[in-house]
């Protein structure tokens, strides 16, 4: 039988997990589920204390932002946001904020529109 996938995006984990449950709560024929948070910027950044001074760094992005580029210009882009700078709070340890959490399901073909009318009534944008 066909599969068809849903990638809907909420507000935090919970929510997705919320509606993640009601979808395994209805018997429905989940072939794989996910969900991850969405970030401003790649990777897990420096993951030890260092001093600027001394130390060899990539970019300010690495360094303030927590970001491990691949790209020595995407480090320098990423610099130039406010939360690099500490001029401005921005999120919560820097993390987007808003609907910043993803849901992705995969479904049988025949449960796939209530799977979707699932994900939109638990508050998702689709």
């Amino acid at each position: 039988m066909a599969e068809k996938n849903i990638i809907a995006y909420f507000n935090s984990p919970e929510q997705a997990e919320a509606a993640l449950q009601q979808l395994k709560g209805q018997g429905l024929r989940l072939i794989d589920t996910s969900i991850d948070r969405v970030h401003a910027y790649p990777g897990s950044g420096s993951d030890r204390i260092m001093n600027p001074i001394t130390s060899d760094f990539p970019s300010l992005g690495y360094l303030t932002l927590g970001g491990d580029f691949y790209d020595r210009d995407a480090g320098i882009l990423a610099a130039t946001s406010v939360s690099a700078s500490g001029m401005s709070g921005g999120g919560p340890d820097n993390r987007v904020t808003g609907i910043d959490t993803v849901l992705t399901v995969i479904v049988e073909e025949a449960d796939f529109e209530q799977a979707m009318q699932t994900v939109k009534d638990a508050g998702a944008l689709v």
